[in-house]
């Protein structure tokens, strides 16, 4: 198993790497191209059938950029499809949701204290959630499709309040805030999957046959393209939400993660004024200031209290507890690690346990023993800078009782 668990975690910095790359690739060029979009002007001499043009400098060269709002009058020989990076960012950014939440589900997903769960359920609810997210969005823009943009994204916003307020009544804070931009997320991609794609390849088509191609579709994929401008930062804020329990681990959780969309907007609000000529709309930053003081404010509620793992004592954590050396690795954590893993922590500085891991009970040990083999048997990531001054043979001692417990099978 200790082979095992090593690859695994290799597996999954493989996923989380894969997702981060991707997803500059992906974010960096929808900004460009809102801001590229927005920055169009019109001038003399310009093509037939084109919308806008606008000159940029970079790299020690320039560039002649000209935008045709339908089609131009011939197809390009060469057309760059900008695509690949939304599937490839969804993809690994599911793949990452397996093998963290729906693999690790008792540790991440389910909180009994929330919601009694299976690990199937668990699974079947997050999946559903996320296919009901694309039909009730894509729902949303249809019927308003020639109205005020602004109601489609109040209505947006609307789902999203009752998303993150659903997420935190059946998983645990950590998922729940994940699984929100998960959501978001899911509809960004399936935006350009579902749509964006698909409209612009009727477009082709259409100048392939020598048809007019109907200016619709462009007008559809525009409103797109802008919800997921506008949607960008909230789901980077909640993919790292799962870093700070002050986050995620608070009684109003749902709410700081409502907030959270309203700062996106408004930060995208003032980048979206300025590239489009319209000035600077300096309040915006004043009202992001005040959402996020909101934010900070509404996170000093008590923490949620932590499940008692006594409860859930079976299966893998079962197994290491039941392992040759558990009671000395027990006397190790609660000596060298529990004065900050604790549900009150006694370290000077800190009032909540590290990223929520409480580290005092047998039960919780055995229940983390993946994590404390990974950060202090198999590394030397904790203690942070050895503070407590973990011994070798102390290290040597958990990771013999992590191969010890590995010897009837894989961890579950």
């Amino acid at each position: 198993m200790y082979d095992w668990v090593v690859l695994w975690e290799w597996v999954e910095i493989a996923a989380r790497w894969t997702h981060v790359i991707t997803a500059i690739a992906w974010i960096g060029s929808s900004f460009y191209f809102i801001a590229l979009d927005l920055g169009l002007k019109k001038a003399e001499g310009m093509p037939a059938l084109a919308h806008g043009e606008e000159w940029q400098v970079h790299g020690g060269g320039f560039y002649h950029i000209t935008k045709y709002l339908v089609a131009p009058d011939r197809l390009p020989e060469h057309l760059v499809w900008f695509k690949w990076e939304s599937y490839a960012t969804w993809l690994s950014g599911f793949a990452m949701l397996v093998l963290v939440y729906y693999l690790g589900a008792e540790m991440f997903l389910i909180d009994p204290t929330v919601m009694e769960l299976q690990v199937w359920q668990a699974v079947a609810i997050s999946v559903a959630s996320l296919a009901f997210g694309w039909l009730a969005y894509t729902t949303i823009c249809r019927v308003f499709v020639n109205a005020n943009q602004t109601l489609v994204m109040v209505a947006l916003f609307a789902v999203l309040v009752a998303m993150a307020w659903f997420y935190t009544q059946v998983f645990s804070g950590r998922a729940a805030l994940l699984h929100l931009g998960a959501f978001t997320a899911t509809i960004m991609s399936a935006n350009v999957f579902m749509i964006i794609i698909p409209n612009q390849k009727i477009v082709v088509e259409d100048l392939k046959a020598g048809r007019q191609p109907d200016p619709k579709y462009g007008k559809i994929a525009k409103q797109r393209s802008t919800h997921n401008n506008y949607l960008t930062l909230p789901v980077l804020f909640l993919m790292l939400s799962n870093h700070y329990p002050l986050v995620f681990a608070t009684e109003y959780n749902w709410i700081i993660a409502s907030l959270v969309f309203l700062m996106g907007v408004t930060i995208r609000h003032f980048f979206n004024s300025e590239h489009a000529g319209k000035g600077s709309p300096w309040w915006t930053w004043a009202v992001t200031a005040i959402l996020f003081l909101v934010i900070a404010w509404l996170s000093t509620a008590p923490l949620r209290t932590l499940p008692e793992p006594e409860a859930r004592l079976e299966g893998a954590a079962l197994r290491f507890a039941a392992a040759d050396g558990f009671e000395d690795v027990v006397s190790i954590v609660q000596g060298r690690c529990s004065m900050c893993h604790a549900a009150e922590p006694v370290w000077d500085g800190l009032y909540w346990a590290p990223k929520g891991v409480v580290l005092e009970t047998e039960a919780q040990i055995a229940h983390a023993a993946r994590r404390i083999f990974l950060q202090a048997g198999a590394s030397h990531a904790m203690p942070p800078g050895n503070l407590s001054y973990m011994e070798p043979q102390e290290r040597e001692a958990i990771v013999r009782w992590f191969r010890s417990a590995g010897q009837g099978g894989t961890e579950g």
